[in-house]
């Protein structure tokens, strides 16, 4: 099940601080081990027209087949928060490819600089 992430009220509050704000989450699932591990990035304001170029490249309305074929399969659900809008899918390992695969990437790699 994805999952969302919170809204950040307090930044509303700061006199409109979120409206830059881009969240993207990626959690995947399945695998031998049944393990999930969870990646977030969210970028610094100056970085988020190249975030919100990778968000618009993937094809949030196409509908996927999220149920994976064969045992063992990874499942990737991803969530973003851009402004005051939330978009989610949820991605079978097999379709994970394109723009999909390149916005996860980022994702990757942006959580491992943060760590």
């Amino acid at each position: 099940m994805p999952q969302r992430e919170p809204r950040d009220d307090n930044a509303d509050a700061a006199g409109g601080a979120d409206r830059s704000r881009v969240v993207i989450a990626v959690v995947r699932t399945g695998g031998m081990a049944g393990l999930r591990r969870r990646w977030r990035a969210e970028p610094a304001p100056e970085r988020t027209p190249e975030w919100v170029a990778l968000i618009d490249r993937c094809p949030w309305d196409e509908p996927l087949d999220a149920d994976p074929v064969g045992a063992d399969r990874y499942v990737w659900s991803i969530h973003v928060v851009l402004r005051d809008e939330q978009r989610e899918q949820v991605v079978a390992d097999a379709h994970l490819q394109g723009p999909w695969r390149e916005l996860v990437d980022a994702v990757q790699e942006a959580d491992a600089a943060d760590r």
